[in-house]
């Protein structure tokens, strides 16, 4: 089953749960005779919720029989997003056998059954959420790639004969659209049974180095189904064509990093600037930028609140000049960028209008 019909399902599966918990919560809002188990309820809106729980649980196992068989053939030591999945998934289904144990055993405890609807509402709203929006977000980036393109195409084309491929390789048709979408297959379904997608495309390689590193694994012992030499083909095709990919990401977070470094290096110089200016070592005026409070607020502003409100600023201020270096820096940390002369504007501001007094 493709991840596009699986995403597809997983939404069936959570509108069938809403369906079923928010018309069970009508149900239970008439009349109901506890001695003889019924209630005053219409007859077609109780066949129409028993057919939408049947549907739900015919749905679930379906999902289950296809799903959890693929946990065999993936890495030893699963991801804990795999992890948390799992366990949802479990949880749901434990859920439904206490259910039917109810209804057809145990009608007592009936009086339980919103506080388990409810329960599996939440539960499949987390399942869902934890697979469903990186599906569409794999998709969205599929479509963005360049190796699908005819420019990238005639491009993998062109270093498919010179990557070390044996003779019976068919290169025209590796470079085919067809080719290189199984060659994306093989990778999500068979490779990351030994490695983590991210490792795999951790950094680009040359068409020779793909080729020999898709042999050498392939050749490996395998956990799951072995990777034919075909598929071996495909697999390589696909990864010297994504390789642009690969490095455009790999720079975009190389200059994110050395931004990032520059930043925090800066604020940690302007903050012993301004201590130095403070205890008289140096001069003021040739150590500081243009200082004026409207401009500075409004800067502070600006920058800070793109991550949280100004609130938490003034519910936990600062306790001391360092304090304030170390809160920029962790700010630059998670993707705030300044420049140096932001860096001590913003700085200054904090120091003199949050500061508490110590």
């Amino acid at each position: 089953m493709s991840t596009s019909t699986s995403a597809i399902l997983g939404l069936i599966f959570l509108g069938l749960a809403n369906a079923s918990v928010f018309l069970m919560f009508k149900l239970w809002g008439y009349p109901f005779d506890k001695e003889t188990h019924k209630s005053e309820a219409p007859p077609s809106l109780m066949l129409l919720h028993r057919l939408i729980g049947y549907a739900y649980t015919i749905l679930y196992v379906f999902m289950m029989w296809h799903m959890v068989p693929r946990l065999w053939n993936y890495q030893v030591e699963l991801p804990p997003r795999t992890v948390a999945h799992l366990m949802l998934g479990i949880t749901i289904g434990v859920l439904i056998l206490v259910k039917i144990v109810i209804l057809r055993f145990f009608r007592h405890f009936e009086e339980a059954m919103p506080y388990i609807g409810t329960t599996l509402l939440i539960c499949t709203y987390l399942l869902i959420g934890l697979s469903v929006p990186f599906t569409f977000r794999e998709a969205a980036l599929r479509t963005q790639t360049m190796a699908f393109s005819e420019e990238g195409i005639a491009r993998t084309r062109r270093l498919l004969e010179n990557a070390g491929f044996p003779e019976e390789a068919p290169l025209d048709q590796l470079a085919s659209k067809r080719k290189l979408r199984d060659g994306q297959h093989v990778l999500q379904r068979k490779c990351v049974v030994c490695h983590d997608l991210r490792t795999i495309l951790a950094k680009p390689r040359t068409p020779t180095d793909w080729v020999r590193l898709v042999n050498r694994m392939a050749i490996k012992p395998m956990i799951g189904e072995p990777i034919y030499q075909e598929e071996e083909w495909s697999v390589s095709a696909y990864l010297i064509a994504i390789t642009p990919d690969i490095q455009t990401s790999v720079r975009q977070q190389r200059q994110a990093q050395m931004r990032a470094d520059e930043a925090k290096a800066a604020a940690q110089i302007v903050t012993f600037v301004m201590e130095a200016e403070m205890e008289g070592d140096i001069e003021t005026d040739t150590t500081t930028v243009p200082y004026d409070e409207v401009e500075a607020k409004a800067l502070f502003e600006d920058k800070c609140s793109q991550c949280h409100p100004l609130t938490d600023v003034e519910d936990y201020p600062p306790r001391s000049k360092a304090e304030t270096t170390e809160v920029i820096a962790r700010m630059i940390e998670t993707g705030l960028y300044l420049e140096e002369e932001e860096i001590e504007i913003i700085t200054r501001y904090i120091n003199e209008n949050y500061l508490e007094s110590e």
